[in-house]
């Protein structure tokens, strides 16, 4: 599985944003017809983008509620910052 709760979730509130500010650049009453009309073609897009990933969500869940799916926990093992990964620190 390629996709995890968390990332879907995190790119669903990133188009929700990018729809956001999209539409407000609709409603800019400075802005061009041909932007506008760029915007809204955009917006189609996004509209698509967003059901997808709600829609894979959604299969998800349902497939982790019904056992078909087993999330997997990833641990972090960062090693910046501790000085025990450092050339010449005693170990």
């Amino acid at each position: 599985m390629a996709e995890t709760v968390g990332s879907l979730a995190d790119k669903i509130s990133i188009i929700q944003l990018k729809i956001f500010h999209m539409r407000q650049q609709l409603e800019r009453p400075d802005a061009s017809e041909d932007h506008k009309a760029a915007c809204a073609a955009k917006l189609e897009v996004m509209a698509v983008q967003l059901k997808d990933l709600e829609d894979e969500m959604t299969q998800l869940v349902s497939d982790v509620a019904a056992g078909r799916v087993k999330l997997k926990i990833y641990r972090q093992f960062k090693m910046y910052n501790d000085p025990r990964y450092r050339t010449g620190a005693p170990r």
